[in-house]
């Protein structure tokens, strides 16, 4: 089905993405799901993931945490409490978090210490298989 259709992504702090697209593909909380030009309407939460859009030929990334997918035959709109685009995230910094995580994970120590270290190491992991991504492709 040709055209495209409005993708916005909003965090709590501002519309960091407002862009008419060709396709979408968003992290659910039930897996990964696709939305192209007509998609029916429907709502999903989403986990910690990659947000994929594509514009023309060209596809772009983003990490986002934890939100809500609204999606309807004109427009998605992503409500996530954290999203950065790939091309903004440090490389270098990503890589110490993972270590960071780890590090913590390793530790161990109460239920609730060691299920925020495997959030942050899943966050962080993340992040920098995103931005390594994002590098690779603009230095190709």
């Amino acid at each position: 089905m040709p055209g495209k259709f409005l993708l916005e992504v909003v965090t709590p702090e501002k519309l960091l993405l407002s862009q008419q697209v060709d396709e979408v593909i968003a992290p659910g909380s039930e897996g990964e799901f696709g939305v192209l030009p007509g998609h029916c309407h429907f709502l999903s939460t989403l986990k910690i993931g990659e947000l994929r859009y594509r514009v023309d030929h060209e596809t772009h990334s983003m990490a986002v945490l934890w939100g809500f997918a609204e999606v309807t035959p004109t427009k998605v709109t992503i409500m996530v409490e954290v999203a950065e685009k790939a091309e903004d995230i440090d490389v270098e910094r990503a890589t110490a978090k993972v270590a960071d995580a780890e590090r913590r994970l390793q530790a161990g120590g109460l239920p609730s210490e060691v299920k925020e270290a495997q959030v942050s190491l899943e966050k962080a992991r993340l992040r920098k298989k995103i931005a390594e991504r994002a590098r690779k492709t603009s230095h190709a």
